[in-house]
């Protein structure tokens, strides 16, 4: 007899399998969660930050615009007076004294930033004035290409350009002639010098040199301490054509000329940068402001009201006697750029290794 039950089968359901399947959706609607908060939290985060720079941004354009507007030299007051009082101070023969430092550094102070700086000369002075000028352009021009590439090796930040002069000091007074005889040809008192061919005209410099419009210029340079030294005739006439040439910018430009005691000195700014504009003079300092003029301008001599220039080398004659009278029968010595920036070997005008000249010539 068979057993009714031995067919039976029995299906038993387990309750686990149900909670696994269920527990795994959790975990996984969770998770889908989770980053999706972290996605909408990094958004929302991300476009803060975005407002935030934004912003910042805006008012640092702001401010900077509003400052190039206005005369600061980045530098607060009593900074530059421990600036120039150790430049003053200098054991250095050579160094300008406080009385000389003063009136430039009041002109870099007051000038519009970005200030444009143009100084002939590299000089113990020259890290000083790249520091009192720190948001605006300042460029050096010497006499001697190996001195400059020296000087830019040991301070990479300064700017500093060779020019060739072609000038002897012994030959000032016909210099000065050849200039009157070409001023409405070649040495016009407005002009590109990139392309002219005046005798005082300096041409090689680099070309950007002639396309800016320079607020500040400071003739310290070139050697002139002897006869066939280079003399300033060439850095003063150079000078003043920046000045009067300029396009924009400030119309007004403030030239000084240091060791303004001196006969080429003194006569050369009288004579291209008018004494009629010399605002100021302490006896070793010369203070010119010259006024941007028109292209067909052709005067530029301090009695050009009543001195018309002449055409012959003669001219020279003409020169007013109570200025000549007054000029110092002996040239002061011109510092040596080398020796005030600790640099005694200089190169000769012919490219060889050669002594210091002697700041005095007897």
């Amino acid at each position: 007899m068979k057993n009714a039950n031995s067919n039976t089968k029995l299906i038993l359901l387990h309750p686990y399998i149900q909670k696994q399947g269920s527990s795994n959706r959790l975990w996984l609607l969770a998770f889908i969660s989770f980053f999706t908060l972290a996605f909408l939290a990094t958004l929302i985060y991300t476009r803060e930050s975005s407002s935030a720079i934004t912003a910042k941004t805006s008012i640092i354009a702001s401010s900077s615009s509003s400052s190039s507007s206005s005369p600061v030299s980045g530098l607060p007051v009593n900074v530059i007076n421990t600036l120039l009082y150790y430049a003053s101070k200098s054991n250095d023969t050579y160094h300008m004294p406080y009385s000389d430092l003063k009136p430039i550094s009041d002109v870099l102070r007051k000038c519009s930033s970005p200030c444009n700086f143009l100084v002939f000369g590299l000089t113990h002075e020259t890290l000083l004035w790249k520091a009192l000028n720190p948001y605006g352009r300042t460029v050096f021009i010497d006499e001697n290409r190996y001195y400059a590439a020296y000087f830019e090796e040991l301070h990479p930040e300064i700017d500093a350009y060779d020019v060739q002069y072609t000038t002897k000091r012994s030959e000032m007074k016909d210099l000065i002639a050849s200039a009157k005889e070409q001023v409405t040809n070649e040495c016009r008192p407005v002009q590109n010098l990139l392309f002219s061919e005046c005798k005082l005209g300096l041409n090689d410099l680099p070309n950007h040199v002639y396309e800016v419009d320079w607020d500040v210029i400071l003739v310290d340079g070139p050697r002139g301490d002897w006869p066939d030294a280079p003399g300033r005739m060439s850095a003063i006439f150079t000078a003043g054509v920046l000045a009067r040439s300029k396009k924009g910018g400030n119309p007004k430009t403030h030239v000084f000329v240091h060791d303004f005691s001196g006969k080429v000195e003194k006569v050369c700014g009288n004579e291209f940068l008018c004494r009629e504009n010399l605002v100021e003079e302490n006896g070793n300092l010369g203070h010119y402001v010259l006024e941007r003029m028109d292209a067909s301008s052709v005067q530029y001599w301090y009695f050009s009201q009543s001195f018309k220039y002449s055409t012959s080398k003669s001219a020279w004659s003409s020169f007013p006697s109570t200025l000549a009278a007054s000029l110092p029968t002996t040239h002061s010595a011109v510092r040596n750029p080398a020796k005030r920036a600790g640099f005694s070997n200089r190169v000769s005008a012919d490219n060889t290794p050669s002594t210091p000249v002697s700041s005095k010539q007897s």
